[in-house]
């Protein structure tokens, strides 16, 4: 483990001086960040970085993450801020290659912890084989902020042409899961309310990218693809029809959920189709291909559980529907408000 260069001994909590622009700032960039992130393009200390992808199609996205507790079970926002932005664009169809990286710092933040995110981040990022090439920092009075907000952006070069989207998806496509739903919403609202489990639920946090390969690897035609963060399985499907203009029917025998998901899920009063994920995704592909897409996905150590779950059709646009075990069929709709705020 690196020790930190930083002389958290002299500042233990992130002061406004550090989000000043003075000295504080460039020794907290200087000597606790950019040495993490080190890296050619990095360290030229530009406001931003330049490259060159000569002939490559790029995919692009950004997210921000405000989970709470910003430790648990299974991560941290360290890693799910890398994971986040690298699973947005491996659903791309491509391989991410740059992020950068915001701070929002709240005064009297615990230095220690800002330390031990950096190591989360530059742990998941050296998995994805992704570098952090531009970033910044900003700091807000005691009160304004909630210890620490993140922001990540990338860009990747897509691998597969056409690249997957809602657009292309047709009647008679399958739906392929990657595995079990619900981990990571119910991790967290475990870990923020205390609530005692018989066995430590773990978040599901990881990256995809390289499963995503997997399928584009194997010659796979990704019609679409898409991970199931907030609003779940449910909201996740829902959003594409509604862009397709197609129609879709889950089975739901078919849709694995943990035993610790589905008990706390019917305590509560939960529906583990809409509770959220950060290391799940649905590949929709032609129905000829679904064989390889398994065995292709399967392949790999995120997608060994992998199962069809649906198929597409053309019947009224935007509908899902879910068959239910005792055969009957429910509705799928949009949630009205948030199930689980703050769970990334």
């Amino acid at each position: 483990m690196l020790s930190c260069p930083f002389p958290i001994s002299d500042y233990p909590y992130i002061t406004m001086a550090h989000g000043g622009g003075g000295s504080l700032s460039k020794k907290l960039i200087d000597e606790l960040i950019s040495p993490v992130f080190s890296n050619p393009l990095l360290d030229q200390r530009n406001d931003g970085a330049s490259f060159i992808t000569p002939g490559d199609s790029l995919a692009f996205s950004t997210d921000s993450h405000v989970v709470s507790p910003i430790f648990f079970p299974g991560g941290d926002i360290g890693h799910l801020a890398i994971c986040g932005t690298v699973n947005d664009i491996a659903m791309c169809g491509a391989q991410p290659s740059y992020l950068s990286v915001g701070f929002i710092l709240e005064e009297g933040f615990p230095t220690n912890d800002l330390w031990k995110v950096l190591q989360s981040m530059k742990r998941t990022a050296d998995d994805a084989k992704v570098q952090i090439v531009t970033g910044d920092t900003k700091v807000v009075e005691k009160g304004k902020g909630d210890g620490i907000y993140i922001n990540t952006s990338g860009v990747g070069v897509i691998k597969c042409d056409p690249p997957p989207a809602p657009t292309r998806v047709q009647a008679g496509d399958v739906v392929i899961l990657s595995g079990d739903i619900g981990r990571h919403g119910i991790a967290i609202m475990a870990a923020r309310e205390g609530l005692e489990l018989e066995t430590t639920l773990k978040s599901d946090c990881a990256l995809l990218n390289e499963a995503v390969m997997s399928l584009i690897d194997a010659g796979i035609e990704l019609h679409c693809l898409r991970d199931l963060t907030r609003g779940g399985l449910a909201s996740g499907v829902i959003e594409i029809m509604d862009t397709a203009s197609l129609s879709m029917e889950i089975d739901e025998s078919t849709v694995p959920i943990s035993k610790s998901v589905r008990s706390v899920c019917e305590i509560l009063g939960l529906d583990p189709f809409y509770t959220a994920n950060e290391g799940r995704f649905i590949a929709i592909v032609p129905a000829t291909k679904q064989d390889k897409a398994l065995a292709a996905l399967r392949s790999h150590p995120l997608g060994n559980d992998a199962r069809i779950i649906g198929k597409v059709s053309s019947g009224d646009p935007g509908l899902v529907t879910v068959k239910t075990s005792i055969g009957t069929h429910r509705i799928l709709t949009m949630l009205s408000g948030e199930q689980l705020p703050r769970i990334c």
